[in-house]
């Protein structure tokens, strides 16, 4: 079978390897044939981060996660050949034509005419996730800095839970653009705009009840965020970091009373299939964010895009012989 791997910093190859043996694995494992995955913000860090040389080539389909497929064998009693499902990769990644997951992190596919935006299901999980942690949105003024697709999924999410202002942020305008279609009420470009300025004036001086950074791969955003919350308020960190430790303002985040809020991964068997379950139904809108298809053997050529933000790129699906 075919798999992508990392071969050094900016590289990925498309090699040839051994389709796994499930007799070599414990019982719950299935062997997924894949038909889409995705590639994600929080899979950047092993294409661009720079490892020791003596680290490469990287585990092989890393780092890709955002996977569906079809089982093709399965030591599972929940799960059986031929069921269609989406499925967390275990023991290696989901960049290849076949991958290994468990009965634990594996659900089955909803029924719904587009199978790639059931695919979003995995990363609207996350979303689902964060959201159980802040309670109840009625009425707030919220600010969501970064428009990539998990900050389009929290701003559609984020509107369905009833704020009052849903004021996203970014650098480039084809992603605000895509904004407005998953419900912001405001958009700011903050490439030439003072999104401090104009979240005042949009709130009439009462800035944000909460603010979600969902930029991560640096620090500068979280002390923005902290100059938009109000007092009391909340910051919900949801970008993935690149660095161990940041440095902040932790005065003004202790001064004004504000909590902040970390949140990464999902409660698989919970958050999935409400995922699932709202873009099946008809909920959530996912398709927006999706804005190319691409071969999975072209993976080279995804990770530059959604890195470069070419060609417009929002979420980028890989396709599967």
């Amino acid at each position: 079978m075919k798999a992508g791997q990392i071969v050094a910093p900016f590289q990925i190859e498309i090699i040839d390897m051994e389709k796994p043996n499930l007799a070599d694995y414990p019982d719950g494992t299935v062997i997924i044939k894949t038909v889409h995955s995705a590639i994600c913000g929080s899979d950047m860090p092993h294409f661009v981060l720079e490892y020791p040389t003596d680290h490469y080539p990287l585990g092989k389909g890393l780092s890709i996660h955002e996977a569906i497929g079809v089982i093709i064998d399965s030591k599972s009693k929940q799960f059986k050949v031929g069921d269609e499902v989406l499925a967390l990769p275990r023991h290696g990644g989901a960049c290849s034509e076949f991958f290994l997951s468990d009965e634990s992190v594996t659900i089955p596919l909803g029924d719904f005419h587009r199978k790639d935006c059931l695919l979003m299901a995995q990363p609207l999980g996350t979303v689902v996730w964060a959201c159980r942690k802040l309670g109840n949105l009625l009425n707030l003024d919220v600010v969501i800095i970064g428009q990539g697709p998990m900050g389009l999924l929290l701003t559609h999410t984020i509107s369905n839970l009833g704020a009052k202002t849903v004021i996203t942020t970014d650098l480039v305008d084809f992603r605000l653009d895509i904004s407005k279609q998953m419900r912001a009420t405001h958009t700011i470009n903050s490439a030439n705009e003072d999104i401090v300025a104009v979240v005042k004036e949009i709130t009439d001086g009462r800035m944000a009840d909460l603010v979600i950074e969902v930029v991560g791969h640096q620090t500068e955003t979280i002390n923005t965020c902290l100059q938009l919350i109000k007092r009391g308020g909340t910051l919900l960190a949801f970008g993935v970091p690149d660095d161990e430790v940041y440095n902040f303002n932790f005065s003004e985040l202790f001064r004004k009373n504000i909590q902040l809020i970390g949140s990464v991964g999902p409660d698989v068997p919970n958050d999935f299939p409400l995922a699932m379950d709202m873009i099946a139904q008809g909920r959530i809108d996912v398709s927006p964010i999706i804005t190319h298809h691409i071969p999975f053997t072209d993976a080279q050529k995804g990770f530059e895009m959604a890195l470069h933000k070419k060609d417009q790129a929002v979420k980028i699906v890989l396709d599967y012989p």
